[in-house]
């Protein structure tokens, strides 16, 4: 068994009862009835209420599949665990697709949806019988106005993932692929090809935003299960992907935003280092990389992905403003030629995030760009896939932009005049942000 070398996990878990905090939350009453507890609110759904028909659709749906084995993504209703389930389930396997929210397509054959919520011990618990292997893909606060509910991504990313080891735990599930970030090793400074052995985590303190904080922390936690015992004598094997942003058909959270701000003129010029680049992977290219990876953690293949951390991409490293040129000649709009500096951009969005959580109780501020957005596109940050090549075969086919902006174009919902936020807003935002900027630096002075 080789020796992990990821340099994330040199540093303590921020606390010591993250690994163990089942033994206080799955507990049982008097009569043997399950109690349960929840985080923030958080409603699951038991697998022995009236309607609950989970474990008759699976008795169903095994008939003719056995040997597939059976498998659970958690945030299977998003586009990426939706995508994954629906490629297991096409390979023979039995999917439980986990989610808070219903997904918006269809469930393909040999898959089934239960809405349940990560933070519910007790109901993942239940559902977690006879499973052989789970991706946990759900996570909360990637982007837009949800990267400031900070205790929303806490109990989601850490609490969450907390129950996810625990369940694998004690329900013997010798399988744990872990779907975490780039951002957990992106601080703002320029990164070259890095790669897991060279390129250290950034340390908790040093994030600006709650989710890659978050991540970071529940890759630490995952990482530190490895090799954990399991009831019935056997061990938990897990591993880390860390994928750049995603894109893809039907992808709607990352193209439907960079879409709203181009006809919003947001796009209209350019901030940042003009050569800056980074990677993005296909939601296909993506998905072969986490079957690979829990190919990887077992017996037949030595256990080569256990305790291992992979940056996962398509290969090539593209400036975002030129990767974008498809949408902006969609939509009728030239490539932007303007440049701004970033410091700018970088203080008007401080400025909206703080307008957008003052007046959240009385009124909606839209938010165009986070401090951690400008940041992913104003400085290079690009790492390389060598190690997947290596020990998971992972070899990423060629895909364009082109055929997922035209197939957005054509599905996607009609537009109000209301939901288009003016040039003059725009630009009196980055005014204000300037002069914030420039009031901090006489100030510093």
């Amino acid at each position: 068994m080789k020796e992990n070398r990821s340099l994330c996990q040199v540093e303590q878990l921020p606390c010591a009862c993250l690994l163990d905090c089942h033994r206080q939350t799955h507990t049982r009453s008097a009569t043997g009835a399950p109690i349960r507890h929840r985080a923030n609110g958080a409603v699951g759904a038991l697998c022995n209420s009236p309607n609950c028909v989970v474990a008759a659709r699976l008795e169903d749906s095994e008939q003719g599949r056995h040997g597939a084995g059976r498998v659970l993504v958690t945030g299977g209703a998003g586009y990426f665990g939706f995508r994954l389930g629906r490629a297991l389930a096409g390979q023979g396997a039995t999917v439980l697709l986990l989610d808070l929210h219903k997904p918006p397509w269809d469930i393909p054959d040999g898959a089934v949806f239960q809405q349940i919520d990560i933070r519910d011990y007790d109901a993942l618990y239940k559902i977690c019988a006879g499973v052989d292997v789970i991706y946990h893909t759900a996570s909360y606060g990637m982007s837009g106005p949800e990267q400031l509910r900070k205790k929303q991504i806490e109990s989601v990313n850490v609490s969450g993932t907390n129950n996810v080891i625990n369940v694998c735990t004690e329900r013997g599930i010798s399988r744990l692929i872990y779907t975490s970030t780039v951002n957990v090793a992106f601080a703002g400074r320029p990164i070259e090809d890095g790669d897991e052995d060279s390129v250290p985590c950034v340390p908790l303190d040093m994030h600006i935003d709650h989710y890659s904080r978050t991540k970071a922390i529940a890759e630490r936690m995952v990482l530190a299960a490895n090799r954990r015992s399991t009831k019935g004598g056997g061990r938990l094997h897990t591993c880390v992907l860390r994928p750049s942003g995603i894109y893809g058909p039907e992808e709607r959270r990352h193209l439907h935003r960079v879409m709203v701000n181009v006809e919003r003129r947001l796009f209209s010029f350019r901030f940042g280092d003009p050569n800056a680049k980074m990677n993005w992977v296909h939601v296909d290219n993506l998905v072969m990389a986490h079957v690979l990876a829990a190919d990887a953690l077992a017996a037949d293949k030595a256990f080569v992905a256990s305790g291992q951390v992979y940056f996962i991409n398509d290969g090539e490293s593209v400036n975002v403003f030129e990767w974008l040129t498809p949408l902006f000649e969609r939509l009728g709009y030239g490539r932007p030629l303007i440049h701004l500096p970033v410091s700018l951009v970088y203080s008007a969005a401080i400025l909206m995030e703080r307008l957008h959580v003052a007046l959240s109780p009385i009124m909606e501020i839209p938010l165009l760009l986070t401090r951690n957005e400008v940041r992913n596109i104003a400085v290079s940050h690009t790492f390389k896939i060598e190690k997947a090549q290596r020990e998971l075969g992972f070899s990423p086919k060629k895909y364009s932009l082109t055929d997922s902006v035209d197939q957005y174009l054509r599905s996607r919902p009609p537009r109000s005049a209301a939901s288009l936020l003016n040039t003059q807003y725009l630009f009196l935002l980055l005014l204000m942000g300037f002069i914030t900027f420039m009031i901090c630096s006489a100030g510093l002075e």
